[in-house]
């Protein structure tokens, strides 16, 4: 239940409307818009290659492990507070960002993005759903996917735009830049907004979102760094320690449960098999999807020393029937065919990663590998026929009052795979070259298409878990296998 105050008058409810998205838009932007552009910042300032992975993991590490307790601080002190707190901390960071003298600077300051991303997008659907209800509400819910659908296909076009026409000389910090206009501008709108908290409080777990944290950060670090130094044995060590404190947090939680005290993380979700292999899926391929786009993005800059836009249009295929497929899957098919529809997309997503991996097999090293764009279109039309039933299913045997839990968690999962995605497929980008290899770009190739040959099994496995997650009996037209529209991050 919640407690809501300064209710909006009809009229007033899709003005508001606009200012959540135009949140959600500015934070999915900026996520693709350093996808193309994380090289060209390299390139100014310096640093190891390991920066461009740093650039995106910087973000969505602290997005995912802060984005439940960012919900619960909603639910505490206020939505729209929250909301104005984290939307604040954003443009001020993205000030930063463009004004940042160094990498280890810039990296620092995207690590603040991230946290106040985490505080942005749980309020938005909680802010919609206290606005808006009955017909209305899943009008509501349904402007989500098509804005989001649109910053995804933008993202990368824009990024690569605004990068290459060097605005004022500002050359990648005006990537940054446009952030603080749009940011402010939903900050001046937020009078608009409809306060809202819950009734019941939970209260904050200090101690498991620090082990939370602190885990992440041991898996993340040596996956980035490792290849960097040849893998040495700290780099083992330190995976070993981040899955020991992982486990201790699973501990934690139970034991903040059994004592009636509020978890991050609902203990009874773990009950259902099902449950447990959607958090293995979300990982697998999201990681598939995060760790491919910055792949293919690095072939192409420092393979090809194409420019930023040119990176950006390889890309737009992908992002393009992403978002297509997306609406056909849920105006059209998730509706008539539920679950199955998952393995149609894992299908496309597999076919068109070998195709890409077979491309960058057979393609002139300096040459442009024109057969990409399609194979990229294919697995773009996978994803989107994989994602929307993908949380319909995930959350169809939740109980009632672990639906919010569950959510978060899953929204949680997906920025956790992308990140680890980043880590993986870069690292064994950089450092996957045959010793053959006479030229840089007949190395990035290499890289490539060993990066998209290991995405394939990762795809495969991902297959296994899916199928964990199937219902058992056959879907009637009144189960919950019904359509279901995910928290905004779930893209």
């Amino acid at each position: 239940m919640s407690y809501s105050t300064n209710t909006p008058p009809p009229q007033r409810r899709w003005a508001a409307l606009v200012v959540l998205l135009v949140a959600e838009a500015i934070n999915l932007i900026d996520a693709t818009i350093m996808t193309v552009a994380a090289p060209v910042i390299r390139a100014g300032l310096g640093g190891p290659a390991s920066s461009i992975q740093w650039f995106s993991a910087a973000y969505t590490l602290p997005f995912a492990v802060l984005l439940i307790t960012g919900g619960r601080l909603g639910d505490i002190v206020g939505r729209r507070r929250v909301f104005r707190l984290g939307m604040a901390g954003f443009v001020l960071s993205s000030l930063g960002c463009a004004l940042a003298p160094s990498t280890a600077a810039l990296i620092a300051l995207r690590a603040v993005q991230g946290a106040a991303a985490a505080l942005i997008i749980p309020q938005t659907i909680g802010m919609i759903r206290a606005m808006f209800t009955g017909p209305a509400l899943a009008r509501a819910m349904g402007t989500i996917g098509p804005v989001m659908g649109f910053a995804a296909v933008t993202g990368p076009v824009v990024g690569g735009a605004l990068t290459q026409a060097d605005v004022l000389g500002f050359s990648w910090r005006v990537v940054f830049l446009v952030n603080v206009p749009l940011g402010a501008a939903v900050l001046a709108a937020t009078p608009l907004l409809h306060e809202d908290r819950a009734e019941l409080r939970p209260r904050l777990d200090h101690a498991g979102t620090a082990l939370a944290v602190l885990g992440s950060s041991l898996l993340v670090y040596p996956l980035i760094q490792g290849g960097a130094h040849g893998w040495p044995g700290w780099c083992s060590a330190m995976l070993a320690v981040g899955g020991a404190v992982l486990a201790g947090f699973a501990a934690h939680q139970q034991r903040r449960a059994r004592s009636g005290r509020s978890p991050l993380i609902e203990p009874g979700l773990f009950v259902d098999r099902g449950f447990t292999a959607a958090l293995v899926s979300s990982v697998l391929f999201f990681s598939v999807v995060g760790g491919l786009m910055l792949v293919a993005v690095l072939q192409m800059q420092l393979g090809l020393h194409r420019d930023v836009l040119s990176a950006g249009y390889t890309l737009l295929p992908w992002s393009a029937t992403m978002a297509l497929s997306s609406w056909v899957a849920g105006a059209w098919l998730v509706p008539r065919y539920g679950a199955r529809v998952m393995s149609v997309g894992l299908l496309a997503l597999l076919a068109g990663v070998v195709s890409a991996a077979a491309v960058y097999a057979t393609s002139p090293p300096a040459s442009y590998p024109w057969l990409l764009l399609p194979a990229l279109a294919v697995a773009g039309i996978g994803q989107g026929l994989y994602a929307v039933p993908f949380f319909t299913t995930a959350l169809h045997r939740v109980r009632p009052h672990e639906t919010g839990s569950a959510a978060g968690l899953l929204n949680a999962v997906q920025q956790l795979g992308s990140t680890l995605g980043v880590a993986l497929f870069g690292s064994l980008f950089f450092h996957a070259a045959a010793p053959g290899d006479p030229t840089p770009a007949a190395a990035a190739l290499t890289g490539a298409r060993n990066a998209f040959c290991l995405a394939a099994a990762l795809i495969l496995a991902a297959a296994v878990t899916t199928a964990m997650m199937l219902p058992r009996r056959r879907p009637s037209p009144t189960s919950p296998d019904q359509p279901f529209v995910p928290d905004a991050t779930a893209r």
